[in-house]
């Protein structure tokens, strides 16, 4: 089996635990990884809402897949577009991270009236604002480490815990930012891998890896953002977990947000999608 993957540390190191997961479910199966550079990595200069956000990491990687190149692409389920690719299944959601960003640097209470925060995320940004008006924010895109590399002094830059943990960098987390109120984006902390649809064979080895509670959560959310729109360019957030799912919306133009959370029975995504509507209502709202 071929894994069709970014190259870059974090996401060769999901790929790998994908590969070992596999070995171990499947005894004598071999697995390789195919590397491949993404628009994302090819503009790693480039602020992410600038160049389109979501999709920009995936689709090369998905091409490998229907090229026959490779037989999986493995992502970041956050990086997914909410409008599944034509020919691709999503095969196996692997048991979730944690899903929570993390300051590294000072913790959100001790950086200074008017301290920096580094951080491409609008938003990240745009929760970090509403507890903290004062702060001021720089652009910081690049892999793990070329981000640690660019901590403002005096200040911190926000970071996916789950990164940390599959880089064993854990060690540097000033804070780990409560869900509740610093929504994560959809799919955070979760590795999805797609195959051909029509594919079965693949299919049936990666149903090996899927993790149900993974899946009905992360699906969940996902189905938030699909009732928000490809054309959607506001900060989201989407975290679900115990049977309940919290979803965030803001528009920093005019310096508003809205959170709510919901109780969600299981496989129902209409709830998901009923949440999605009535924060874009509220944030209409007068």
């Amino acid at each position: 089996m071929r894994l069709a993957t970014r190259s870059s540390a974090q996401a060769s190191a999901q790929a790998s635990l994908l590969a070992d997961a596999l070995r171990a479910a499947h005894p004598g199966l071999e697995v390789a990884l195919v590397f491949v550079d993404t628009m994302g990595d090819q503009l790693a200069d480039v602020p992410l809402h600038t160049i389109g956000g979501q999709g920009v990491f995936v689709k090369e990687v998905q091409r490998a897949v229907l090229a026959g190149h490779a037989d999986v692409a493995v992502h970041s389920a956050k990086d997914l577009p909410s409008t599944p690719a034509d020919g691709l299944t999503i095969a196996a959601f692997t048991a979730r991270r944690s899903a929570a960003d993390a300051l590294v640097g000072l913790p959100l209470a001790e950086l200074p009236h008017g301290g920096t925060v580094a951080s491409g995320s609008v938003r990240r940004r745009a929760q970090l604002a509403a507890a903290r008006p004062d702060l001021t924010f720089v652009e910081l895109r690049g892999n793990i480490q070329t981000r640690l590399g660019k901590l403002p002094e005096g200040g911190s830059l926000v970071v996916a815990v789950a990164a940390m943990q599959i880089l064993g960098l854990t060690d540097l987390i000033a804070e780990e930012l409560d869900v509740a109120t610093f929504v994560p984006a959809p799919g955070q902390g979760c590795v999805a891998a797609e195959c051909r649809t029509g594919d079965d064979a693949t299919a049936a080895l990666l149903a090996a890896v899927d993790d149900a509670a993974t899946r009905a959560d992360v699906e969940a959310e996902r189905a938030f953002l699909a009732e928000l729109g490809s054309g959607c360019s506001l900060p989201v957030g989407a975290h679900a977990v115990g049977g309940r799912l919290t979803g965030f919306l803001a528009d920093p133009a005019a310096g508003r947000c809205v959170r709510r959370s919901v109780e969600l029975p299981a496989g129902d995504l209409t709830t998901a999608r009923a949440l999605a509507a009535e924060l874009v209502a509220a944030l209409a709202a007068p």
